[in-house]
């Protein structure tokens, strides 16, 4: 349930702050008229995402047990590749993120353009919601109770929209730079713990043969059964007995992205004088 409620927390929160951004902006600006074409870009991107999601289980169940794993080995290593990319964007962005979008608004509303401003709510709630689809999916098959990986995300995501609702109606302040920060370091190591199930998934699917001798055993701490077994494997990916292949590619891709995600950002500890210490995004209605 962990690994799932970060995910749906942190991708949801992307796209609730965008959204609720947009929302607060326009209502401060007195175009709350506008507002209905925002809800209609962000109603059609999560049916669209819904359908996705429900597209790719069934296409993973209909097909056989080998293709199945390589269907799994592709959704995974995609998940992965989105993370990182998000977890790196953000991390550079985020304390901008607000002034840029009440930019790119501002400029919808004095073109007068109702489209820009669908197609923006479209578009960020889109992204976010096919990364979480296609990451909990590959997090959620390789679970070990599906029932609870799905009420993690659910949880996560409603967490997330209450959050942009707070921002909309101006009670929420958000340290953005902290929480992408502590969530980046988390999903990193979920993000680890999935490129061990792709070399795993891989090698079922006859596409990784190198690199399977046993590395370590781990039944002395991973043990079947327990609820530490389900956090380890559940969150960072580690399995009683790992190859060779599993281990080298969690260390590759956590060591490096640890690093630099925990590394402190130039300029961060000494603020300049009058600058607030942490960028906040707050909303009026």
């Amino acid at each position: 349930m962990i690994p799932t409620l970060v995910i749906g927390l942190r991708e949801g929160l992307e796209a609730s702050l965008i959204v609720g951004i947009i929302a607060a902006f326009l209502g401060s600006s007195g175009r709350r008229d506008a507002l209905r074409q925002v809800w209609i870009g962000v109603a059609a991107a999560v049916v669209l995402c819904l359908l996705i999601g429900v597209g790719l289980i069934t296409l993973s169940r209909e097909l056989p047990q080998r293709q199945q794993e390589a269907l799994e080995t592709v959704i995974g290593a995609f998940a992965v590749v989105m993370v990182t990319f998000m977890i790196l964007w953000m991390n550079r962005h985020a304390r901008g993120m607000k002034k840029e979008l009440e930019t790119q608004t501002a400029h919808a509303l004095a073109q007068g353009s109702a489209r820009a401003l669908v197609a923006m709510a479209f578009l960020a709630v889109l992204r976010e919601g096919f990364e979480t689809a296609v990451f909990l999916i590959s997090v959620i098959q390789n679970s070990t109770s599906v029932a609870s990986g799905t009420t993690g995300a659910l949880i996560g995501i409603l967490i997330a929209v209450v959050v942009g609702y707070g921002i909309y109606r101006g009670g929420v302040r958000l340290n953005l730079g902290r929480f992408f920060k502590i969530t980046g370091l988390v999903l990193v190591l979920v993000a680890a713990g999935l490129t061990m199930t792709v070399m795993h998934t891989a090698h079922e699917a006859g596409w990784l043969n190198a690199g399977q001798a046993q590395a370590l055993d781990l039944n002395w701490l991973v043990r079947p059964g327990t609820v530490l077994s389900s956090l380890l494997t559940g969150v960072l990916g580690v399995q009683p007995r790992p190859v060779v292949a599993e281990v080298t590619a969690w260390l590759v891709y956590a060591v490096p992205m640890f690093a630099y995600i925990a590394w402190p950002r130039r300029g961060s500890r000494r603020p300049a004088q009058g600058a607030p210490v942490a960028a906040e995004i707050t909303g009026h209605a």
